[in-house]
Order: structure tokens, then C-alpha cells, then sequence
């Protein structure tokens, strides 16, 4: 792991880490071998992620997620930070910092919003973006932050007890993508950990979140 990926790690901005480990690391993306590009990830992700994000039941930002160390708040900020420095990097611009204040889940939702709108402008995925960490492709830098999305979907669902509404043909893109993405040198505290045996009976997301070193 290079000394970038390991201050990404310490910043909590795994999304980014990720993808300059898979660039460090020479990985191939092999884009076409997926169903749904990024665009038609995010129209699926973004509403799923939400529709658990915005439950209104007492204490649900203190439950506790399979993220070592955070609760649903923690994830929530991740989002907000996360979406907002993605959305910048995209646009070329300084990023639009926000705090969570009082409805940490319309935050991180505007934040979202941010970050899909720059991804659908002219040429986003076709440009290689300029990153304080080096140039990478669009269209890889938005299936890296589709994987971290599908995750915290997870997360969240897993903390929460609710059931996550992402297509199987969602899911396949993105574990098609991660199997190809995820490298041992990745497999480390705060990134990645090591892969897990899911149940016999998993399914394909469940089989997802233990190839990320989650436990189903």
C-alpha cells in the first residue's frame, strides 16, 4: 500500500483509496463485461441509499453498522464528505463542504444530488480527472464510488434491519467490477478486509459484502 492510499485510509475516504490502489496496483477495468454503467448504477443506488437513511425511528443514528468503530451518523458523514470531494473532482472545482447539522440524512441526500448531477454532465465519464493523488479515469473513479455506495447501502440496511432494494442486475455490474478491482495489497485495516465465506444461501449482495470482508 502506498503512503497516499494510507493517508486516504486515515482521512476515511475509502472510495478514493480505493481507486488509487487499483490504479497503483495496474488493474484493467474491464467496463463493457458489466450490464449497467455508472449512470444507471447511481439512478438505483442513490434512492436505495436514501430510502433507508431517512428512518425516523428513535436512536437510529447511533446504531451501530458493520463499519469497525462507526453508527449510522458516522456512515451518513462518510456520504456527505465523500459525494461532495467526488462531485469536485468531476467538476474541476474546490469542494463544497458541508456539515451534517440537524437532518444528517438531507445533507448527505444533497450531497448525492451533488455528485449525480456532475457525473451526468458532458463528458464526465470520458474525461480523465485530475485528483490531488494523480489522474484516473471517470468512468473507473465513478464505478469505485458505485461499490462504495452498494457497501454502505449494505451497512446500513444490516444496522438498521432493513431489507435493501438494489436489483440483482445492479449488484452483478458492480461485484463484476469489484472482483476485478479489489486486490490482496487492498485487504487492509480501513479499506478492505479479508475475504469472507458467505451462507450457502447468500444472496449475490450478501455474497458481495463478504468478498469486501464484511460478515453477512
Amino acid at each position: 500500500m502506498t503512503d497516499q492510499v494510507g493517508r486516504l485510509i486515515e482521512l476515511g475516504r475509502d472510495g478514493e483509496a480505493a481507486h488509487l490502489a487499483v490504479r497503483d496496483a495496474g488493474v484493467a477495468i474491464e467496463s463493457e463485461a458489466a450490464v449497467a454503467g455508472p449512470l444507471e448504477q447511481f439512478d438505483v443506488l442513490i434512492p436505495a441509499f436514501m430510502r433507508l437513511a431517512r428512518d425516523d425511528r428513535e436512536g437510529f443514528l447511533e446504531l451501530r453498522t458493520p463499519c469497525e468503530g462507526w453508527v449510522v451518523r458516522d456512515l451518513l458523514a462518510h456520504a456527505n464528505g465523500g459525494a461532495r470531494m467526488f462531485a469536485a473532482v468531476f467538476e474541476g472545482r474546490a469542494v463544497r463542504e458541508r456539515e451534517l447539522g440537524d437532518h444528517p440524512a438531507d445533507t448527505a441526500g444533497e450531497a448525492l444530488a451533488e455528485f449525480d448531477k456532475a457525473i451526468r454532465g458532458p463528458g464526465a465519464l470520458e474525461q480523465i480527472v485530475e485528483t490531488p493523488f494523480g489522474e484516473m479515469p471517470g468512468e473507473v473513479f465513478a464505478r469505485i464510488a458505485a461499490l462504495d455506495l452498494l457497501m454502505h447501502t449494505w451497512d446500513i440496511s444490516q444496522a438498521s434491519g432493513q431489507e435493501p432494494t438494489v436489483p440483482d442486475e445492479i449488484v452483478r455490474a458492480i461485484d463484476e467490477f469489484a472482483r476485478q478491482a479489489i486486490t490482496d495489497e487492498m485487504r487492509t485495516p480501513g479499506l478492505f478486509g479479508p475475504e469472507v465465506a458467505p451462507p450457502a444461501n447468500a444472496s449475490r449482495l450478501d455474497a458481495l459484502a463478504a468478498f469486501t470482508g464484511r460478515r453477512p
